[in-house]
Parts: structure tokens; C-alpha cells; sequence
């Protein structure tokens, strides 16, 4: 087990609410949990220690791993648009895209002859036109239901997905969706993991990032950002790394993330390298409570 500088160690004591990405950090590359992860993230809990998780897929892709750990916190899903209470189920936060936001990308799409979806929060609906987008979009574990059209979908929507092999129409797309051309949204681009020759645009409503999303948990909670952990691995968990929290990164975190870090595992995601933070975490509670 790695040392820690005595800074550290009073942070690992003090915390109260750990959130975790999913993929590339929490599992591993088969989409499983490490039986070490696994075990010490339910003695945690046992802790009163919260656990949530925040992740870009959506929430009804989250709710088996939820229930195999017993989560006690909170689901963020599709980076922040939703916010659930996994014990209840209760929606805590729900941000729709406005219908004409929604109707300009599809319209745009077209345009620039870019592949496009809509995510609601139980399913991607998709067209045949677009029926690429399910065998190259990384939402692990959700439900994709293709339609006719999307107009009777345009409502609902939480998030859109663009994807395409053509970098400059996906960059094209989002400059139309910034300042001073859209209002209103928030929007993500990033080159896939698995096919690098695939690029993706995410568009959000203003407001929903991963990082604004354990800010309202904290805030409902009344728990101090400096009493929380976050834990993280990609682009999508950079704004959870701008909070006052204690920030960690898996081995095989971008460099973004590892830089800004308190703590780096020594191992990946592939060798339950989350397990080594959550050790240490019990480790030194334990050490705490006598």
C-alpha cells in the first residue's frame, strides 16, 4: 500500500462522500467490477460512508451495478442531466434540452451529413439513417430503440449525440452550438476510445456537467466538497476535478486529470486500481475510529 503525505491522510479521514466514474475506472475493460473494489465499497458503506456514481451512460444502463454493490448514494447519469436517488429511485434532477435546441441539430446533422441521436433517460432512439451510431457509441449497457422519425421524440430529449469520421463536420456543428450562434446548451467533443478515426459531439442543456451534479448533491446533502472524494479516469470527469474535493485518478487516467490529482493509483482500471484508493480510504477511518 503507497504512502501518503499526513495532508492526505487527514483528507482520506474526513471523507464523508466518495463519487465515482464508471467505465475505465470503477471496471474494468469487460465492464465488470474488481472483486477487491467490490467488497471494499460495500465495508465502506457499512462506514456511513456515501457512495454515488457518475457516469455518461444513461441511467438505466447503471441500475444492475447499482444494485450489485447495494449503493447508498445517488446515480449520476448522461454526465450530469440526471441526477436519481438510487435508493428510491427518486429524481433529484432532470435537465430537458428545449425542443428548438433539439430540432437545429437534427436539422443540422443532415446538413453536414452527420450521424445523430437522441437519449432519453431509459433509451437512444435512432433512425435508419443513423443506424451506425449503435455499434460505434460507447453508452455501455443502454437500450437503443429505433424509429421512424424522430419528431415525436424531439420532446424528452436530455441528451444528443452526433457522430462522424469526418472531424471538420463535427467541429463545424459545434461551433454552431457555442456562443454567440446557440444559447442555452452545453456541448462536449472528444475522439472515441475504441475507433480513432470516429469523432462525437454531446449536447447537453446548460448547467449539466458531472462536476455541477455532485455540487447539488453536496449542497442537498449538506456535505463540505472537502469532505468528498471523486474519482475519475476521462474527459467527461474533468469538471468533477474543478470542485474542492479530493480528486483521484486511476493509473490509466488522460493526463488531465492525472495532474490535477491528490492521489494516482499505481494501478489501472484493468487491475481494480480504484481498490487501492478505497483501501487506504477504510484504512485510515478505521485507524480514526480507534
Amino acid at each position: 500500500m503507497p504512502d501518503i503525505d499526513p495532508t492526505l491522510k487527514m483528507k482520506f479521514e474526513n471523507i464523508k462522500h466518495i463519487v465515482s466514474d464508471i467505465d475505465g475506472t470503477l471496471l474494468n475493460d469487460s465492464g465488470e467490477f474488481g472483486s477487491e473494489s467490490k467488497k471494499l465499497l460495500k465495508e465502506l458503506m457499512k462506514m456511513d460512508i456515501t457512495i454515488s456514481f457518475a457516469t455518461g451512460r444513461l441511467h438505466s444502463a447503471v441500475t444492475e451495478l447499482a444494485k450489485e454493490v447495494s449503493l447508498n448514494g445517488y446515480i449520476i447519469s448522461l454526465d450530469g442531466a440526471v441526477i436519481k436517488n438510487y435508493g428510491n429511485d427518486e429524481t433529484f434532477y432532470e435537465s430537458y434540452l428545449k425542443k428548438s435546441l433539439v430540432k437545429k441539430a437534427i436539422a443540422l446533422a443532415e446538413q453536414y451529413l452527420v450521424n445523430i441521436v437522441l437519449c432519453h433517460s431509459s433509451t437512444i432512439y435512432y433512425t435508419e439513417n443513423n443506424s451506425i451510431i449503435p455499434s460505434l457509441l460507447s453508452k455501455y449497457g443502454a437500450s437503443y430503440t429505433k424509429i421512424e422519425s424522430y419528431n415525436e421524440y424531439i420532446s424528452g430529449a436530455l441528451e444528443i449525440v452526433c457522430s462522424s469520421d469526418m472531424k471538420d463536420s463535427i467541429k463545424e456543428m459545434q461551433e454552431k452550438f457555442t456562443f454567440p450562434y446557440t444559447f442555452g446548451c452545453s456541448t462536449s467533443y472528444f475522439r472515441s476510445k475504441k475507433n480513432e478515426n470516429i469523432f462525437y459531439l454531446e449536447i447537453r442543456k446548460t448547467g449539466s456537467s458531472k462536476g455541477k451534479a455532485v455540487k447539488r448533491i453536496l449542497n442537498y446533502l449538506s456535505v463540505k466538497p472537502e469532505d468528498t472524494a471523486v474519482i475519475g479516469d476521462w474527459y467527461n470527469d474533468i469538471s468533477m476535478f474543478k470542485t474542492k474535493a479530493v480528486k483521484v485518478a486511476v493509473a490509466n487516467a488522460i493526463p488531465e486529470l492525472i495532474n490535477e490529482a491528490d492521489f494516482v493509483t499505481s494501478r489501472t482500471n484493468k487491475e481494480d486500481g480504484a481498490a487501492e484508493f478505497f483501501e487506504l480510504v477504510l484504512k485510515h477511518k478505521r485507524n480514526q475510529n480507534g
